[in-house]
């Protein structure tokens, strides 16, 4: 018969649950602001860290490494209100947006590559041209300007037409 208290009930004080998760979510919060919006890929910085930590708080919980369920429900609770948190205060208050949110990068400037973006993200201008190559443009004087997003995507607005373009469809490989 299972122990139905200690799957159920904490087995850690709640407080000290509420602290780990806090300390552990702006931790790597911090972290991933730091390394750049180039490393997120196509996920936003906070959405990659929701999806860490929620998999390694919830992992102990279902492998039963955990003393309970309710350390992992409560570590997990714990996350998603500092991740709604921090969206909040970021929509709310515009300058600590920018402290707490990544920011579009202007990569591209009338032409020109901004070397100061590219070395923060530690791109190379190969890699500029063929993220510009993918959205249908052979040469850097084509574009007007292209922001290096948080998301990690490169947006580009063309000299000719001023519009932005989406990238195109990678080839199938089959």
């Amino acid at each position: 018969m299972p122990d139905w208290g200690a799957i159920f009930l904490p087995s850690t004080p709640v407080l000290e649950i509420f602290v780990r998760g806090t300390v552990t979510f702006f931790a790597l919060l911090l972290m991933l602001r730091v390394a750049g919006q180039r490393e997120s890929g196509g996920l936003g910085i906070t959405d990659v860290l929701l999806v860490v930590l929620v998999a390694e708080a919830t992992a102990g919980g279902l492998t039963g490494e955990s003393h309970s369920v309710a350390d992992g429900v409560l570590l997990v609770a714990t996350i998603l209100l500092w991740s709604v948190a921090v969206d909040a205060i970021a929509y709310r208050w515009p300058r600590a947006s920018r402290l707490l949110k990544a920011q579009p990068r202007a990569l591209i400037d009338d032409g020109r590559l901004n070397a100061r973006v590219m070395r923060r993200e530690f791109m190379t201008r190969e890699e500029v041209l063929s993220q510009l190559r993918l959205h249908g443009i052979q040469e850097i004087a084509q574009v007007e300007r292209a922001y290096l997003e948080p998301n990690g995507m490169i947006s580009v607005v063309r000299r000719d037409e001023g519009e932005v373009d989406e990238p195109a469809e990678p080839p199938s490989r089959g």
